[in-house]
């Protein structure tokens, strides 16, 4: 039986879609009246806000209710867990009061204590819960940064994953080439699935030493093929904004190439999601409506 493929972007939210005036209708002038907008027309959505902060609990009642039955959010997880560092101004106040970090300091999950880490887990935990009750919560995304290195301290890490997060659908990003080089990767994959834990499938700009390539492989029933576009000048350049570095219209031969590739993952999972992440003014959306196209 052939799974089902469905096709979002991320950061529904975006400043620069909402600027372009060219998706949002004119009259769509609040966070809830473009939430209704979008999913009519897009099944599932990627939340990019829970990894610059905690998600609320309260917020997302409010995306449930402003959605469809059926829709699906994927949420990042909070940059703390996928050992990316969170200005320490983003932390619960009871955590910051027991770290007491210098003013614009940064933290990284290595700083905390047990009891804070624990903490930090609850209330990202809770902040999904009506997403969870709802049947609306798709996957949480760990993008790990390029310094996250194939290492025994980085499987541990993933392990640990399935404590704190039990029944959650996960899915692994790497922003290492590491992870996927030829004699790794076998292995790589095998411990995924192991976990039950989704690889992300990426299209990414190639040439850097970080760059991962292309591997189809689908190791949970739920799969997931993420498209950060292909702009090699913005990819590793410093001091640009998400929007800026993601900078990239896809033509529609390029995405052309991703259907039989899609297909060929929905041979082996119950669900693919394809996320257009080259978040800059209205692209995304542009690469999904026309991915969408070509799919059907």
């Amino acid at each position: 039986m052939t799974g089902v493929i469905r096709v979002g972007i991320s950061s529904w939210t975006e400043p620069t879609l909402v600027k372009a005036g060219t998706f949002y209708p004119k009259e769509a002038t609040t966070a809830e009246e473009r939430l209704r907008f979008y999913a009519q027309r897009f099944p599932m959505v990627e939340v990019d806000s829970t990894f610059y902060a905690l998600p609320s609990a309260e917020t997302a009642r409010l995306w449930v209710e402003r959605t469809p039955i059926g829709f699906t959010f994927h949420a990042k997880a909070f940059a703390l867990l996928t050992q990316h560092p969170s200005p320490a101004a983003r932390l619960p106040k009871d955590v910051r009061e027991r770290l007491q970090p210098k003013e614009g300091a940064n933290v990284y999950f290595k700083d905390l204590g047990a009891r804070d880490r624990e903490l930090i887990w609850d209330r990202f935990r809770e902040g999904l819960q009506p997403l969870r009750e709802s049947g609306k919560l798709g996957a949480v995304l760990f993008q790990f940064p390029k310094w996250f290195l194939p290492s025994p301290t980085s499987y541990r890490f993933m392990e640990d994953l399935r404590e704190w997060l039990p029944d959650f659908t996960l899915a692994i990003e790497f922003r290492q080439a590491a992870w996927m080089r030829e004699d790794r990767r076998t292995r790589v994959f095998e411990f995924l699935r192991g976990l039950g834990l989704t690889y992300v499938v990426v299209d990414e700009p190639q040439g850097f030493s970080s760059s991962v390539p292309v591997v189809l492989a689908t190791t949970a029933s739920f799969a997931m093929v993420r498209f950060h576009g292909r702009n090699r000048e913005t990819w590793e350049k410093k001091g640009l904004t998400a929007a800026e570095r993601f900078k990239y219209l896809y033509e529609k031969r390029e995405l052309a190439e991703w259907v039989p590739r899609l297909k060929s993952m929905a041979q082996e999972a119950k669900e693919v999601h394809a996320v257009m992440n080259n978040c800059y003014a209205d692209y995304a959306v542009r690469g999904a409506e026309d991915l969408t196209e070509l799919l059907t």
